[in-house]
């Protein structure tokens, strides 16, 4: 099945896939091994539009769909995940600024993160606040015409490289999601620490830390949205997020796919190719299959995202699908190599470790099924 693209659509996937044939996967294995953060090539994607895609031109975005979102996302990601996933978190940020910031706030934060001159981070998960988002712990409280924030975040994606953080925090007394608000925090303010980055199994070339907030004081126009606001953004927000993972995995699935149809056409046992084995055949026919479901899955819920229309469920089930089915791609992907798959000289195996994490962040695997269920009991 085929889904009729724009003009301007094809032209983007062309130009990115471009890019990262020729900028990105020649240094994506380096960058792994030494857990190299590629400051130079996400200022060249700034440069190019692609880290505020669906942000107006007026704001400093690519003013593009949702549509061409997952396919640039998609090409990024068969280069290298750890860069797909700095891309896709920053357009995450994007988002709420543009839905819910004030004027001045879009004039001060937005342009700048759109424009790729900032890199963004969102900061919601804490030690004991995971899949259930609703138990932030992080407190709020205005003092003058300031709110002191004291709590920790873990696992927050860009923080070693960010300037502008959206953290949702407790503000008041009420109970779980009815007392979260959102705030504006820039690095360097005092009381704002960041912590080292992660030793990850995968993604390795993209940021992961620990965030630490000790009275640290932020403006009261930092507030991005209303009071009480802050869990309707931060769900908002993720179901954004949630297309971009899937199109993160559907880019790792796509790449572990050509690299085991190469190894399989090259590498001969029993006097033939293995490819032509029918146990590698109906791999690679299970591995198409799922490649291709994945993808209609993440244009239809990027298309409703661009008429306006509630995506959750569509995003929920389009993450939990493609995620699931690169941990399975990448797995027969690896085992078609052998034991060449299971050493660093082959691509497949920074393959088989980026994958796995596509069913943890965004929402884990668990959390999407709740969503998917919750949606069809209604």
């Amino acid at each position: 099945m085929s889904f009729p693209l724009t003009e301007e659509q094809h032209m983007v996937q062309l130009m990115v896939r471009e890019f990262a044939r020729k900028e990105i996967e020649p240094v994506a294995a380096r960058n792994d091994v030494e857990s190299r953060f590629p400051t130079a090539i996400i200022d060249k994607m700034g440069g190019l539009g692609l880290m505020g895609m669906m942000v107006p031109a007026e704001y400093g975005g690519g003013g593009t769909t949702a549509v061409s979102y997952v396919l640039a996302l998609q090409e990024i990601a068969y280069a290298c995940a750890a860069t797909a996933v700095t891309m896709s978190v920053n357009n995450l940020v994007c988002g709420p600024l543009l839905e819910y910031g004030t004027e001045e706030q879009k004039e001060k934060y937005l342009i700048p993160l759109a424009s790729g001159e900032t890199l963004g981070s969102f900061a919601i998960t804490e030690p004991e606040a995971g899949s259930d988002a609703a138990s932030v712990s992080t407190r709020a409280v205005l003092k003058g015409n300031k709110y002191i924030i004291n709590g920790s975040k873990v696992f927050i994606t860009n923080g070693g490289h960010a300037g502008t953080f959206i953290v949702i925090a407790r503000l008041g007394d009420k109970p779980r999601h009815r007392g979260m608000s959102a705030f504006i925090v820039e690095r360097g303010t005092p009381g704002f620490e960041i912590g080292p980055e992660e030793k990850k199994m995968g993604v390795r070339a993209s940021s992961t830390v620990s965030l630490v907030f000790d009275d640290c004081a932020v403006p009261a126009e930092n507030m991005l949205g209303g009071e009480g606001e802050g869990f309707k953004i931060a769900m908002t927000a993720l179901d954004s997020g949630r297309i971009g993972i899937s199109s993160q995995a559907i880019g790792i699935a796509r790449a572990a796919f050509d690299e085991a149809i190469k190894y399989g056409s090259m590498r001969k046992q029993f006097g033939r190719a293995l490819v032509r084995n029918q146990a590698i055949q109906w791999m690679i026919a299970d591995a198409a299959r799922d490649i291709e479901a994945a993808h209609l899955l993440a244009l239809s819920a990027a298309m409703a995202k661009d008429r306006g229309e509630s995506f959750t469920r569509q995003a929920s089930i389009s993450k939990l699908f493609s995620s699931e089915a690169a941990v399975r791609i990448c797995y027969d992907a690896l085992q078609i190599h052998g034991g060449y798959g299971y050493t660093k000289d082959f691509k497949v195996e920074r393959l088989y470790r980026d994958a796995r994490v596509t069913t943890i962040y965004e929402g884990t695997s668990e959390v999407q099924r709740i969503v998917i269920a919750n949606n069809a009991l209604k």
